[in-house]
């Protein structure tokens, strides 16, 4: 008799959204989540996640968009990606916006975009222990995390982490100053 593989959880909608990107290798659509008595159910190619109201809840009342605590599905390498696609994104839609502004719906774009590629540098940053200078090998534990930190060890460092998520804030900042 073949064993259910347990439906893993995420800490909030945010982060399931990016996991079923990461991890969905066909171009599937992505489903309305669906509620259930304690959480909702993200659906996408066949693969489900599921995220409780509570760590939602908890979530935006820390103000932490994709979850308070450490990730169980994507590994700080992943977050790094994940960061730096988000950034190429808001650069592009700032790029573009420069030559329509006022369009509303590509300035919170742009917005979202910064926020979100400081936010995924700040997730790779949770993995590093207190009192340590750079996320530890055991971190990771997927094919592409595990390829960024081969590829690039620095980026995983305390510091570097820091600096590059302030560069992305500055970013947001500047549009922000320029444009808002």
């Amino acid at each position: 008799m073949e064993q259910a593989v347990p439906i893993p959880y995420a800490r909030t909608l945010a982060e399931a959204r990016l996991y079923l990107a990461l991890t969905v290798d066909e171009a599937g659509q992505e489903e309305p989540p669906v509620e259930g008595p304690e959480a909702w159910t993200v659906r996408s190619g066949g693969v489900e996640v599921l995220v409780p109201y509570a760590s939602e809840a908890e979530a935006r009342d820390e103000g932490e968009r994709f979850g308070v605590g450490l990730s169980e599905l994507i590994d700080p390498g992943q977050w790094r990606l994940a960061g730096a696609g988000y950034a190429r994104r808001a650069l592009a839609d700032d790029l573009e916006y420069t030559e329509e502004p006022g369009d509303e719906r590509l300035f919170q774009r742009v917005v979202s975009g910064w926020e979100a590629a400081r936010d995924a540098l700040g997730e790779a940053l949770k993995f590093i222990p207190p009192g340590e200078d750079e996320v530890p090998a055991e971190a990771f534990w997927t094919e592409a995390g595990l390829a960024a930190r081969e590829a690039e060890p620095e980026c995983f460092l305390r510091d570097r982490l820091a600096e590059d998520i302030a560069f992305y804030q500055q970013n947001l900042d500047d549009f922000r100053r320029l444009n808002g």
